[in-house]
């Protein structure tokens, strides 16, 4: 279907305005970092190396990932005592165990989507606000979009945020830790490009995940192509005038 100008200029303006409704403001805290070995662990046991999660498993482990949840709550990040990686890691490993915490609570569920939450086509599962921090109060969106991308400015953070479906880059079997981040985002943006269920490359083809079009700005910053971020990560490199497309996005859910 074509869309005409019209309502392109149309979508914009909405997907602008949800956004703006994403904002968060800097919050004054005095806690000092938070050690992830609880995540970790529990991600070794419930999490494939292929990234599919068994909830049930995260069900029965219940009393763990609350304790996790909890620590998280209870150490909002702050500049004064917090360096930039131990934010990073905090506010990705909060994003993941929250989304899990989210369908756990809900399971079954055949999508991530098929949680409900306020009015229809506007509301979504990422605007439920049940994620509360030294008594502030976020949602998914608030955290992704509101902390993450315009204070941090790290394109790879797309590669290791997860939103629970099939398509998406998948969750790490292991935390994100402040001492091991860069490695790690290396790690997750080159895996995501290689899995040929979520892209297709080759010299003179890049079929992408739609990630790349969504928030294609987050990775030409700076004025370089899509497919200049990409070949930094991509297992063979594409050509500059290769044939570019989008595959479609399976939300299903990314359970065992």
């Amino acid at each position: 279907m074509k869309i005409k100008p019209s309502m392109r200029y149309c979508l914009l303006f909405v997907f602008a305005a949800l956004l703006s409704g994403c904002k968060v403001s800097d919050y004054a805290s005095d806690s000092k970092p938070i050690d992830h070995r609880i995540w970790d662990s529990l991600l070794q046991k419930h999490v494939t190396a292929e990234g599919l999660v068994d909830y049930q498993g995260f069900i029965a482990d219940s009393a763990r990932l609350n304790n996790y949840l909890d620590l998280l709550r209870q150490h909002h990040p702050n500049d004064k005592h917090w360096s930039r990686d131990e934010r990073l890691a905090y506010w990705i490993n909060a994003y993941n165990a929250f989304t899990v915490k989210l369908v756990a609570d809900h399971y079954p569920v055949e999508s991530i989507k098929d949680i409900k939450n306020g009015i229809p086509f506007v509301n979504t599962v990422w605007d439920i606000k049940f994620i509360e921090i030294e008594g502030q109060t976020y949602d998914l969106n608030n955290i992704e979009h509101g902390i993450i991308r315009p204070k941090f400015e790290e394109p790879r953070i797309h590669f290791a945020v997860n939103c629970a479906a099939r398509s998406c880059p998948k969750l790490h079997n292991r935390a994100y830790t402040p001492e091991t981040l860069d490695d790690q985002l290396t790690q997750a943006a080159e895996a995501f490009l290689a899995d040929e269920s979520k892209n297709k490359v080759s010299p003179n083809s890049a079929k992408l995940s739609k990630i790349f079009t969504w928030y294609g700005g987050d990775f030409k910053a700076g004025g370089m192509s899509i497919i200049e971020y990409i070949n930094r990560y991509a297992p063979v490199e594409i050509n500059a005038d290769a044939e570019v497309s989008y595959l479609e996005y399976d939300w299903s859910l990314n359970e065992q």
